[in-house]
């Protein structure tokens, strides 16, 4: 175990954390001011956004307009959607994806040559532009990883796992990051004129997830240690088609399978969703899943039937679902494939303003590891990316209108340092257990306590703070939550409070009520 600092790299410029859609739009949209995106692995290939199948929503048809997609989100968010928030993506989106197209994003199209518009679960018009029908996030990760590569003011630097962020008279000035391995591991400081975060989510701190192993909250938990504000951290959402076939991360059968017109049915070929919502199998993703987790909790198994709605076009019109089938030996053609819920996408974060900016002087933050307010409680398909792209813009505007400069010669203290772990296995499985699609105060309790034996048997290595801090926050804010709303059902409390508000912890309020005696573990 080491404190010494072995290096300090000096940013001409901003420094952005993550290598995804998020953190390279956000270079993209920066340049040419310098900036330098520092990745676990090759940029465009990290994190979730090359794994998002579904696409972009944008108000592109001619029958279609930003308020129709405004209502659709604010719908989704069951209350806590902050309004001025959704107007202004809505608004933005168009011209977002007008950016995408001028960076040679191939966007599927008709015959007459006009964007292809999908339509997915909670939205009233066709309005999901997709690449080669489920590729959008690794088709739109490459195109804008190869425009970063040709842009000479971006610097991309791989095989870097940030684990603190760098704090100096109280504004964040950037971050520590570990690189080799072994004897090998060296500690970096990066210091930049402005920090900004865009880490992606938390999943693979659950058990059964879609993400992969590096969305483990390690953006958040770090800002959650610096002391940043961190908003909605209760609300997980369960995308409720995950391939079941045992393998981790689950492979995902992308919603827009759904929107094609296929049917969810048990082992007896029952469709069981035309009972539980109007619209079906394209209810909001919450009921769904929930839908899904009750009938496998009753003993039942269910099924993603695409057999007619699909069919033989299988594999030209989904082949990452197709060839993730055929990986189990499936046939989606002739077969329906088995599905269940999976820890999918965190609409709470970090909390951020219009402008991207978090709580913490000098930080930023962009894309799922942030807590806009576009999601509320429950966030509606495919706005995701967009959410990516739009504080992406945003972000760079506001950075590059603040843009600090001087000079900085302070170290800050440097992190412990040891041997790197993945989520401990205890971890994941009170997470899924116990935090995952139905909870309440005594499951909650339980996950508590498994995270503090998770933390007294850890060796203070920082990464692993990371996680318990984000642990942590999504479940003390569950146990706050003394309801059920959107994609956080309580079974001792199903009610909807009439009077819903978005919730706001930092890490300090969260461990004051998870170490609090059980009648006093309320919101502060």
């Amino acid at each position: 175990m080491t404190t010494r600092i072995d290096n300090v790299v000096e940013c001409d410029g901003a420094l952005v954390l993550g290598g995804g859609i998020a953190g390279l739009f956000t270079a993209l949209k920066l340049a040419p001011m310098p900036v330098t995106v520092l990745t676990g692995t090759r940029a465009g290939a990290s994190g979730s956004s090359a794994w998002a199948q579904g696409g972009i929503a944008a108000a592109m048809a001619p029958n279609d307009d930003w308020r129709a997609h405004a209502a659709d989100t604010m719908a989704a968010g069951a209350g806590l959607c902050d309004s001025e928030i959704v107007e202004l993506v809505a608004r933005d989106a168009p011209a977002r994806i007008a950016d995408l197209l001028e960076y040679g994003a191939p966007f599927d199209r008709k015959r007459d040559g006009s964007l292809a518009l999908g339509r997915e679960a909670a939205h009233s018009r066709a309005r999901i532009v997709h690449v080669k029908g489920d590729r959008a996030g690794a088709e739109i990760s490459a195109t804008l990883a190869a425009r970063a590569i040709a842009t000479p003011s971006i610097t991309l630097l791989d095989g870097f796992h940030a684990i603190e962020l760098a704090v100096e008279d109280g504004r964040v000035i950037g971050l520590f990051a570990r690189c080799g391995s072994g004897a090998g591991t060296r500690l970096v400081l990066f210091r930049a004129r402005a920090m900004i975060l865009a880490t992606g989510g938390l999943g693979a701190l659950y058990a059964v997830t879609t993400n992969p192993t590096e969305a483990r909250g390690e953006g958040l938990g770090m800002a959650a240690r610096a002391g940043a504000l961190i908003a909605d951290a209760e609300f997980v959402q369960f995308h409720p088609t995950a391939i079941a076939v045992g393998r981790d991360p689950a492979p995902l059968a992308t919603e827009a399978l759904r929107g094609e017109g296929a049917t969810l049915i048990d082992e007896q070929g029952r469709r069981f969703m035309t009972a539980i919502h109007a619209h079906a199998e394209l209810g909001p993703r919450d009921i769904v899943a929930r839908a899904i987790h009750r009938q496998i909790a009753g003993g039942h198994k269910v099924f993603l039937d695409c057999r007619d709605a699909v069919g033989t076009d299988f594999a030209v019109r989904f082949p990452t679902v197709f060839a993730a089938c055929q990986a189990a030996g499936i046939d989606p053609v002739t077969e329906a494939i088995p599905v269940a819920p999976a820890a999918h996408y965190h609409m709470g974060g970090i909390a951020s303003d219009g402008c991207g900016r978090s709580s913490l002087e000098g930080l930023w933050v962009v894309g799922e590891c942030a807590a806009t307010g576009l999601h509320g409680a429950n966030r509606l398909a495919s706005n995701s990316l967009l959410e990516n792209l739009v504080f992406g813009a945003r972000v760079a505007d506001d950075v590059r209108g603040l843009l600090r400069t001087g000079e900085r010669r302070v170290l800050p203290r440097a992190p412990q340092l040891a041997a790197l772990q993945p989520p401990p296995a205890l971890l994941r499985e009170a997470m899924n257990r116990h935090v995952g699609l139905e909870r309440d105060a005594a499951g909650l309790a339980q996950a508590l306590e498994a995270i503090a034996r998770v933390e007294k048997a850890g060796n203070g290595e920082a990464a692993l703070l990371n996680m318990i801090a984000a642990a942590r926050l999504v479940t003390t804010a569950a146990l706050a939550r003394q309801e059920s709303r959107g994609g956080h059902w309580r079974s001792d409390f199903p009610g909807t409070d009439g009077h819903g508000q978005r919730s706001f912890f930092t890490l300090a309020s969260a461990e004051a009520i998870s170490t609090a005696p059980t009648e006093r573990r309320t919101a502060p």
